[in-house]
């Protein structure tokens, strides 16, 4: 059960306030709670706070910001049911989605606190002339300052936890706006941040919407600001000045079955029905696209229909529900407008299609054109498109016939053709084997084109929030 009102943390400390939103139960619509919502001049203290704290999380010693990382780790272990449901109420996400995200909340506070103890630097030899002798150089890294996270709403743990556990690993102040649709999960986060010996000023969870975070892109006192949404960051990029900018901006990700998958089929749609539905399609790297090769089509076609039309959809409380509700109805109109398109431009619906308020079935479909909004675009629901190749080399360029390029997934027994995806898709990365909505907490993660610009992953992320520093030494 949700507390009845959560406050903001403003350096360190929970705050309240006269202004309060409303946070609905995604599944009934019903509030489900309020929190408190910050002034301009929290905004102002915020980042004040964080630049007064510049020096003192520097100075913050790496085993101390380690010890401060395995706590929260292990208090999210000690908070998990807690955290699952405010997940599932907060989000929409069905309850196992929920209890998986937490356990990945723990692994990236984990991962971090490896991290922080590990930052290391670098000897350069200089002596590469007579009339360099004696001259030595070392390269250390050191924290960047204050940093500003903005998060999206469809992992309010994990992507906040993306953005937090590396600013402390690495001893950067920083400021968080979660999305105003699903605060709970960083507030409570905060809360638990509030319990360590982290300097003042470390840290403020800040509450707002759009247009009141404006500061946090636009302030030059930040020196680097960490996006995670949609295609308003480039906007963002255009307006943060001087600062360091990571975005990472979503995609429609394709998938390749080959032609040797035959025997495989019942794993490969296990995976792609996982990677297109699960927490209602709502991922960044969830399989939106799928090539098939002509040999194994019609019979992968046939499983995914039967295995999508199998889903359970529904209260995702309860633990037989695999379909959710999406964030809200106007993110399900709009993919059931965009469904409609696909079918008028000649798509094929398979199966699902129907929507009932923010409700919207599993849905499948085939020979959607590529210029189709549905194709070409970030669904960002529970919809996948199958279509059929018989050149390998076709399936590549269908695959990059896109303006994004987050992640990308290949099916295939071809060591050829395994490294060949890698050299020529336009992605991020590519999954061999699997779906292209795998990711585990430590490896690079982000995007080309569209998909956004540099990237995150524990160690990634350390990068982005340290800058190198030089010495030179002569030693006659």
């Amino acid at each position: 059960m949700l507390a009845k009102t959560y406050p903001y943390y403003l350096a360190n400390r929970p705050q309240t306030a006269k202004t309060m939103l409303d946070v609905r139960d995604k599944y009934s619509g019903k509030v489900a709670t309020r929190v408190a919502v910050p002034d301009a001049r929290a905004v102002e203290r915020a980042i004040a706070a964080a630049v007064k704290a510049t020096a003192p999380m520097r100075h913050f010693k790496p085993w101390a910001r380690q010890a401060v990382l395995q706590h929260c780790a292990q208090r999210f272990a000690e908070r998990r049911d807690e955290l699952a449901e405010a997940l599932c109420i907060e989000a929409g996400k069905p309850i196992k989605d929920a209890a998986g995200e937490v356990t990945r909340l723990i692994e990236t506070f984990r991962i971090a606190a490896e991290e922080a103890v590990r930052i290391d630097g670098e000897t350069i030899t200089l002596e590469l002339a007579s009339r360099l002798d004696g001259y030595h150089g070392y390269m250390r890294r050191v924290p960047i300052g204050p940093v500003a996270c903005i998060t999206p709403f469809n992992f309010p743990l994990n992507l906040v936890a993306h953005k937090v556990a590396p600013a402390i690993a690495a001893g950067c102040p920083f400021v968080l706006k979660p999305a105003e649709k699903t605060p709970i999960g960083a507030l409570i986060i905060g809360e638990v941040l509030a319990e360590t010996d982290l300097p003042v000023g470390a840290f403020s969870i800040l509450t707002l919407d759009g247009e009141h975070a404006a500061p946090l892109v636009e302030d030059e006192r930040f020196k680097l600001l960490s996006f995670t949404g949609g295609q308003v960051g480039w906007q963002l990029k255009a307006r943060a000045g001087r600062k360091k900018v990571v975005l990472e901006l979503g995609g429609n990700a394709a998938c390749i079955v080959d032609a040797d998958q035959g025997p495989h089929l019942k794993r490969v749609v296990e995976r792609l029905v996982f990677g297109a539905f699960y927490q209602s399609g709502q991922s960044c790297i969830g399989v939106q696209r799928i090539y098939a090769h002509d040999d194994i089509y019609d019979a992968l076609k046939r499983r995914l229909v039967g295995a999508t039309r199998k889903l359970v959809a529904g209260d995702p409380k309860k633990k037989e529900t695999f379909i959710g509700p999406m964030i809200d109805e106007a993110a399900a109109t709009r993919l059931q407008g965009w469904i409609g398109e696909a079918r008028a431009a000649g798509g094929k619906l398979l199966c699902g299609g129907k929507r009932k308020g923010n409700m919207l079935e599993a849905t499948l479909m085939e020979n959607v054109p590529q210029d189709a909004r549905l194709s070409c675009q970030e669904a960002f629901g529970p919809v996948a498109l199958l279509s059929r190749y018989s050149a390998f080399e076709d399936a590549l360029a269908r695959v990059n016939d896109s303006d994004y390029g987050l992640q990308a997934g290949i099916f295939t027994g071809s060591l050829d053709h395994a490294m060949r995806a890698w050299s020529e898709l336009e992605q991020g990365g590519v999954i061999v084997n699997d779906i292209p909505s795998f990711r585990v907490d430590n490896m690079p993660y982000g995007g080309v084109k569209l998909s956004g610009f540099g990237r995150e992953g524990i160690r990634s992320a350390i990068a982005d929030m340290t800058e190198p520093r030089l010495m030179v030494m002569y030693q006659g």
